[in-house]
């Protein structure tokens, strides 16, 4: 009776110890509710929201800190999916002139290039091409249309052009939204 005493105290010690070394040697590092709204924002690492990138915005609003609409790329879903997670109550996003146009992005006029690297350098998101004293230019399916490297180009060669329009970026208009029909062009019949 005294060694099964003796054993379970003996196992008891030992599951304690190897429980307190990996309680501080595989120790979670970091808000697991802040990677979790990490993943679901766009990394667009654009400043828009006022914080200097996704992961500090994820961090604050996983403290509670912030507002859940302040993620511009990312949108209504991005703030429903947010909500949804912190248990924050969803927000109107607010409205600007900016959200009636269609989304950009940034074209360079690479005859007026003169390689100074400074646009990509602002890039968050690694969208520019080029090379020091070369020309540049823009990878557009990488391109967020942040708009962080216009005015950091000092000849103005970079202009923000909406997506043209394809079957791989269109969207069903919202419930409500009225759309104007498009005219068939000369020899289209409807």
């Amino acid at each position: 009776m005294l060694e099964a005493i003796l054993i379970f105290v003996g196992l008891a010690l030992l599951f304690g110890l190897l429980l307190g070394y990996a309680s501080v040697r595989f120790k979670v590092e970091g808000n697991p509710v802040a990677e979790s709204i990490d993943k679901i924002l766009p990394q667009t690492q654009c400043g828009q929201c006022g914080f200097p990138g996704c992961k500090p915005y994820a961090e604050a609003l996983a403290k509670g800190e912030t507002e859940v609409n302040l993620c511009i790329p990312g949108g209504h879903e991005v703030m429903i999916q947010i909500s949804e997670i912190t248990g924050l109550e969803p927000k109107e996003m607010e409205v600007t002139e900016e959200e009636d146009k269609p989304k950009e992005i940034a074209k360079i006029d690479e005859d007026l290039c003169i390689g100074c690297v400074l646009c990509i350098k602002a890039c968050p998101v690694d969208a520019i091409l080029g090379a020091t004293k070369l020309m540049h230019t823009v990878i557009e399916q990488e391109c967020t249309g942040c708009e962080l490297c216009v005015p950091v180009c000092p000849v103005d060669c970079i202009d923000m052009r909406p997506i043209p329009l394809s079957t791989r970026n269109w969207k069903w208009p919202e419930p409500g939204e009225t759309t104007k029909p498009t005219e068939p062009s000369g020899g289209e019949q409807i």
